[in-house]
């Protein structure tokens, strides 16, 4: 997986006017949603035909292979690309608020209106939705970082679970038939 800081400079060499964050969001939403694994994937999430496809070797690129192979680890080493440790809660939270927000627009995009889910994917999008609405605080304590280290965990989870529901699932029934 590419490191942050190499996605935040490649969204700005673009002028794609979204966090690095909030771009893996929006891909991993794609490719829970069903939505197609390809070289496409930029100018299909952030709904722009003109934006470029990333070619075979940028970071870009190597964020969509990445995020795609995560999601289809069976040992769940899937990963979010949010500001490590050492930044302040304000920017780890603000990021996470930020992937969420970009998951459940790539998810909507892939999905439509009636997506195939579980009532656990149903509730987890909801939840994802509601995170996605929310502001960082400036302050936070020990209590905060134990809240949000379980919120980012949730969120690991929760997009496992709705790619399971409308990636896996249907790709499973296909292969039953």
């Amino acid at each position: 997986m590419p490191a942050l800081p190499e996605i935040a400079a490649a969204c700005q060499a673009m002028r794609l006017g979204v966090s690095a964050s909030e771009l893996h969001g929006g891909l991993c939403g794609w490719l829970c949603g069903g939505g197609e694994n390809s070289p496409q994937w930029l100018r299909r999430v952030l709904v722009d035909e003109d934006l470029p496809a990333p070619g075979s070797g940028d970071p870009l690129d190597a964020l969509r292979l990445a995020s795609a192979a995560q999601l289809e680890d069976r040992d769940f080493g899937f990963e979010l690309l949010l500001p490590d440790a050492n930044d302040s809660l304000e920017a780890r939270s603000g990021a996470l608020f930020d992937w969420c927000r970009g998951f459940v627009g790539g998810f909507g995009l892939a999905t439509g209106a009636e997506p195939p889910l579980s009532e656990e994917g149903s509730e987890a999008l909801a939840d994802l939705a509601q995170l996605a609405r929310a502001t960082a605080e400036p302050d936070g304590d020990e209590e905060d970082e134990a809240a949000y280290a379980e919120i980012e965990e949730f969120v690991r989870v929760a997009a496992l679970l709705l790619h399971g529901d409308c990636a896996l699932g249907p790709r499973h029934r296909r292969s039953l038939n």
